[in-house]
């Protein structure tokens, strides 16, 4: 009887969402110094594959887009403690340790690839990846590099 009040509850504040204006569910259209700073930084990190991302965003959840772009870009990849090239090299081990992020792994590859990071770093990093979460981890992540890698080829 517990759990069916906590499975009630839960379904409660699920519900109580529903039926939001339509000003909730739509991205607000005025642009911060939050998200010009982001998008920014979103642009010269992620380059197009970001672009991409937020782009596909736009016609299903396009306050998930602008909070991408304020957050994670405006807030915390603005920060000067490390540089772009460390941050990369983070999101990547990151990813690939997680194991279940693959298209945001293949992105942030692109992105560390645009900011300097090397192949045999990369490859390093997937290799670093299979002693801290396992050997599935790292070839996975090494099959993401190598499908990055080859579409890079193709667009060069």
């Amino acid at each position: 009887m517990k759990y069916s009040s906590i499975i009630i509850f839960i379904l409660g504040i699920a519900i109580s969402g529903y039926g939001q204006t339509e000003n909730q569910t739509k991205m607000d259209s005025t642009k911060t110094e939050r998200f010009e700073r982001g998008w920014e930084k979103l642009k010269e990190i992620d380059g197009e594959a970001g672009v991409k991302v937020i782009e596909s965003l736009k016609d299903i959840s396009p306050d998930l887009g602008k909070y991408t772009i304020e957050y994670p870009f405006g807030d915390v990849y603005s920060r000067e403690i490390l540089d772009n090239r460390t941050k990369e090299i983070a999101v990547v081990a990151a990813l690939t340790a997680m194991g279940n992020a693959r298209p945001q792994l293949k992105v942030h590859i692109n992105a560390a690839l645009n900011v300097g990071v090397t192949e045999e770093e990369l490859s390093e990093i997937m290799i670093l990846m299979s002693v801290y979460a396992g050997f599935p981890s790292a070839l996975n992540g090494t099959s993401a590099l190598k499908e990055v890698l080859e579409e890079r080829k193709v667009v060069e």
